[in-house]
């Protein structure tokens, strides 16, 4: 396969976009082409564009676009005219899944969970985690953190750091508090021992919680990644003061960090877990809450949504655990891969004194400003790679390669994300300098 990109210069034809979608949608606007099909890490406009992909559908194609074992896998079920959608009602497709994620991921890792089908989207997942810590603890109060993403419907959204986001609401966003998240103040401040100190004060005014809610990694958010003894003491905290740990694997799970769970690296083993976006392998909508089972409080029908049954999800999603996690394997491919994103990234940021982020496959380059991390974006799609920012300021330029990228396709993809920083860099200087 010859690694040259095609990128298109043509626009496409807008005006059926312009006249019926909303002005809400994003993506397309920094990427305004047509897409046709997609293959790997490989997108195809229809005037013969190629690009790689490096946004990956932000983390919900971690195993690519069509991967030919899940298509196959998919097409062989619908071939046999197998139920499509079942509410919650007991399904061949849905006890395959089951059967696998027990049998590869969790029972492996020592993890007794029940599953919990919430929805088809992270932020259903989200909504469910919180109602149910509320539910079984009889508080109302949730700790979030800065900089933290969690979905936009409004449990979650109050729960989501971002301005911007919040805003969206249009009413108030309530029984949520943001603590710092590691970092946030610096690598001399312990935000671990504010919140604890927070909690253990009476006089704090802050209420005992139900849940810590926390990303390992935040996708979102700028891809701050907390250490692993932060993130320990963060579970000994919850802990310790009657909280259920959430962990939001929406977006770092799934292999993003190197291990199927984010969490794993780190040691700890959250009350809840909540999962969407890779999960069902092929970007089909699916997410997943995981709790304890003392913690399956639920009556029947107490908590429940339409879209839980979407077998041909569950159909690819046990494919996907079947095929990638059933050895080490492709771990430690992914781990191998995210080694060498960290060097490339690390030595572009070195030559303009700028900061890298993120852990594993999830890694991104600060910029120092979001007009940059633009500059550097729309320079990488004219060379014909895909991809997006991240952060407050959409500083962050972020990389979401899909997991199961070629060595080769990787360093292609970095290396004109190279070139697109040391254009952007040059031309700032030339600024400065006139």
């Amino acid at each position: 396969m010859s690694l040259t990109p095609r990128p298109s210069k043509h626009m496409p034809d807008a005006e059926i976009y312009n006249r019926m979608e909303s002005r809400v949608r994003s993506y397309c606007n920094a990427l305004p082409r047509q897409f046709t099909r997609a293959q790997g890490a490989w997108m195809y406009d229809d005037q013969g564009g190629r690009y790689l992909d490096f946004l990956a559908g932000c983390s919900s194609l971690n195993y690519g676009h069509n991967h030919p074992v899940l298509k196959q896998a998919l097409l062989d079920y619908i071939g046999r005219d197998g139920v499509a959608m079942s509410l919650d009602l007991f399904t061949e497709a849905k006890a395959a899944f089951l059967e696998t994620l027990e049998s590869v991921i969790l029972k492996p890792r020592g993890l007794d969970y029940k599953a919990m089908f919430t929805g088809p989207t992270g932020t259903n997942a989200v909504e469910a985690a919180l109602k149910l810590a509320r539910k079984v603890t009889g508080r109302r109060h949730v700790i979030a953190f800065t900089n933290g993403f969690h979905g936009m419907t409004l449990g979650a959204l109050a729960c989501t750091g971002n301005e911007g986001k919040r805003n969206g609401a249009g009413v108030p966003l309530a029984d949520v508090s943001h603590e710092a998240y590691d970092g946030y103040f610096g690598p001399d401040v312990d935000t671990a021992a504010q919140l604890e100190r927070r909690l253990a004060d009476g006089s704090s005014g802050l209420d005992a919680p139900a849940a810590i809610l926390v990303e390992t990694v935040q996708g979102e958010g700028g891809l701050n990644a907390g250490s692993f003894a932060w993130l320990r003491r963060i579970a000994a905290i919850a802990k310790r003061h009657g909280a259920l740990l959430i962990v939001d694997d929406i977006q770092a799970g799934c292999g993003r960090t190197g291990h199927f769970f984010s969490f794993e690296s780190a040691g700890i083993v959250p009350d809840i877990v909540t999962m969407a976006k890779s999960l069902s392998g092929m970007g089909l909508p699916m997410a997943l809450t995981l709790f304890r089972p003392e913690l399956d409080q639920w009556k029947p029908g107490e908590h429940n949504g339409t879209f839980r049954g979407n077998n041909h999800a569950f159909i690819t999603a046990a494919a996907a655990l079947e095929h990638f996690w059933k050895d080490g394997n492709f771990a430690a491919t992914v781990r191998a891969r995210g080694t060498l994103l960290q060097t490339r990234l690390e030595s572009m940021a070195e030559r303009y004194a700028l900061t890298t982020c993120g852990r594993g496959m999830m890694r991104g380059i600060n910029a120092g400003s979001g007009e940059r991390a633009e500059m550097i974006t729309r320079a990488c799609f004219r060379d014909g790679l895909i991809i997006e920012t991240s952060g407050a300021d959409d500083e962050i330029v972020k990389v979401l390669a899909p997991l199961t990228i070629t060595e080769d396709e990787l360093n292609m993809g970095l290396d004109i994300l190279e070139n697109a920083l040391n254009a952007a860099m040059a031309a700032q200087f030339r600024v400065a300098a006139e």
